[in-house]
């Protein structure tokens, strides 16, 4: 059984105008219904978030400060980020429901399940909230699987258009989560360089995968073939997270890389059939970016399907009309950076 984590609650963090908005979400569940593919999965009911493991990965006056914002009605942490008068809750709730997604997957109450929630988490460090995000949903519920005696390595694949710079900075000198990033470079936030690979006891254990943009369906299969596959291999996760945004599609405004939604289907086969063979097919999607309905909806329905051992895809906008880059010399470096020559 696949489950699925949803709260009214997500709806209440928005802003007019702002592109990460009500809207999403309201799509996903629409498009869902009217597929009818919500009865055949399992509702996994979130709650808040403890203060105790939202500390573990946030500085308590960062976490009273988007209280103190939401309390008073409202603002913004940066020019990109609002706290609205329940965004707190929201947030609480958000990443309280990805851990229950975790806590359902890894006490076998369902197979795989994607936590359908917002606000988004991928950019928020320890003591900022920036680029849409409050808290780290997925760093939250790695932390928590990683107090659980089954679970001493997580793979956390990240294909939002964005760097997750919080993600990555949360466990950047840890061995316990191997962080692996595709996204546009230089994009917001500017992180994610090629080079940037750990430090310490981490050292190697981030994997970033920078791209100039107008890298489409082939290119991205070959990068998570020709790269993920061998290093989670080598790595042999107990649980795979997922940072699911769905802006690398060629029609979304925020960016300008290819994927189309079979894309985006096709590397949602690839992370399933990696939990599959690694980690007993232990794997929790969580939504991230994705600012196009249509794209983003779908995209999710797909993905809900591929969970569920279905062989449906719907692409209603079809392939990408422009003519894609290369990635044979991203993937050469790459490669050697990660010691993956001898291997291919």
């Amino acid at each position: 059984m696949t489950g699925y984590v949803y709260h009214p609650i997500y709806l209440e963090h928005t802003c007019a105008g702002h592109p990460e908005n009500h809207h999403r979400l309201k799509a996903i569940m629409e498009l869902l219904k009217e597929r009818d593919v919500l009865p055949h999965l399992q509702l996994v009911e979130p709650k808040p978030v403890s203060m105790e493991l939202l500390e573990r990965v946030h500085n308590p006056y960062y976490i009273k400060l988007v209280q103190r914002v939401a309390e008073t009605g409202g603002g913004n942490l940066d020019m990109d980020t609002y706290v609205g008068p329940r965004s707190y809750e929201a947030a609480l709730m958000a990443a309280g429901g990805v851990v229950e997604a975790v806590k359902a997957v890894l006490d076998g109450e369902v197979d795989s399940a994607f936590a359908l929630v917002r606000p988004p988490g991928h950019h928020a460090t320890p003591n900022r909230g920036m680029g849409f995000c409050l808290f780290n949903n997925v760093a939250i519920a790695a932390r928590y699987a990683l107090e659980r005696d089954e679970v001493k390595r997580i793979l956390i694949a990240d294909f939002d258009v964005h760097h997750g710079n919080g993600t990555q900075d949360i466990f950047y000198r840890e061995s316990s989560v191997l962080y692996f990033s595709t996204h546009q470079y230089p994009h917001y936030p500017g992180t994610g360089r090629i080079t940037e690979t750990g430090e310490g006891e981490g050292k190697g254990y981030t994997v970033n995968v920078p791209m100039r943009g107008r890298v489409g369906d082939e290119g991205y299969r070959r990068i998570f073939e020709e790269i993920l596959w061998p290093i989670a291999r080598r790595y042999h996760p107990d649980l795979v997270l997922v940072s699911a945004g769905f802006d690398a599609h060629w029609a979304d405004p925020l960016a300008s890389m290819l994927l189309s939604i079979t894309g985006y289907t096709n590397l949602a086969r690839i992370l399933k059939a990696i939990a599959d063979e690694l980690c007993e097919g232990r794997i929790i999607f969580v939504l991230e970016g994705g600012y196009k309905l249509e794209v983003l909806s779908h995209c999710v329905l797909n993905i809900f399907y591929t969970l569920m051992g279905e062989e449906k895809l719907l692409d209603p906008l079809g392939p990408s009309p422009y003519r894609e880059q290369p990635v044979d010399e991203l993937i050469k470096v790459l490669k050697e950076i990660h010691n993956l020559s001898k291997q291919a």
